[in-house]
């Protein structure tokens, strides 16, 4: 998610996406991922991501949502973003009431959004706590391959999948220890990249798969490339009480 978001993250591909970007050194997605969802502008162009935690609710990243909610449009549970799965309009956006714009000083990078229409699409379950540091977690989305965009000017149409690590918070700077994973791949030339904000990170394995992040921001933004080395992940457990909260109101 989060390695590709720097000051450039923030021209992402729509007028509300900013500091995430694409899964640079991932693969097709391996398996099927039902809880996954592309958002896509009023022009059918995905520009984020997210997860399906509930039949009518999905976590992403609260920059993601700038828009209105009346061009955005949900995708659920397809690896390719123009078709299959369920197709929902946006009902209810509601971002975390600590959440900051500022790309110098991102806090609360999240957000929830109520569907228009139950989707049958199995949702994911949040995980107890995110990874410790060294632990492995998985990243997807559909955001770009590459650091120069005039090298990959047509981001994939298939989901990209990418397997980290958890990072200690030191690895990253501009992190809220709080509310914020740090994740670095162990090559430093993997990451997020621009578009692949608010999918998610999990922990587990097939059939068993825990959210334990939303890609937010690039890790080191004072370096670049912004898309390699380091990137920050809005902690989805730590935000547990104030989704649960929300959904169960």
């Amino acid at each position: 998610m989060a390695g590709a978001v720097g000051a450039a993250a923030f021209l992402a591909a729509a007028a509300w996406a900013a500091p995430a970007n694409a899964i640079i050194g991932g693969t097709d997605a391996t398996e099927e991922y039902p809880f996954m969802v592309s958002l896509s502008d009023d022009k059918g162009v995905h520009y984020c991501g997210g997860a399906l935690i509930d039949k009518e609710w999905l976590v992403t990243a609260g920059h993601c949502t700038a828009g209105d909610a009346e061009q955005i449009t949900a995708r659920v549970g397809s690896a390719d973003n123009t078709s299959g799965g369920s197709e929902r309009g946006i009902a209810q956006i509601v971002t975390h009431p600590d959440y900051t714009a500022d790309p110098e000083n991102l806090r609360s990078d999240i957000a929830l959004i109520r569907l228009d229409a139950p989707v049958e699409e199995r949702p994911i379950g949040i995980a107890a706590e995110s990874g410790a540091p060294g632990s492995t977690a998985r990243i997807m989305g559909w955001g770009m391959t590459c650091e120069d965009g005039s090298e990959c000017p047509n981001p994939p149409q298939i989901l990209q999948e990418l397997d980290t690590e958890i990072a200690a918070d030191d690895r990253c700077t501009g992190i809220d220890g709080a509310g914020d994973i740090c994740s670095e791949h162990p090559t430093r030339e993997a990451q997020s990249c621009s578009n692949d904000s608010g999918g998610p990170m999990v922990q587990g394995g097939p059939g068993r798969w825990e959210l334990v992040g939303a890609t937010s921001r690039d890790g080191d933004a004072e370096t670049d490339p912004s898309c390699v080395g380091p990137g920050v992940w809005t902690d989805v457990p730590a935000h547990a009480d104030w989704i649960r909260a929300t959904v169960g109101a």
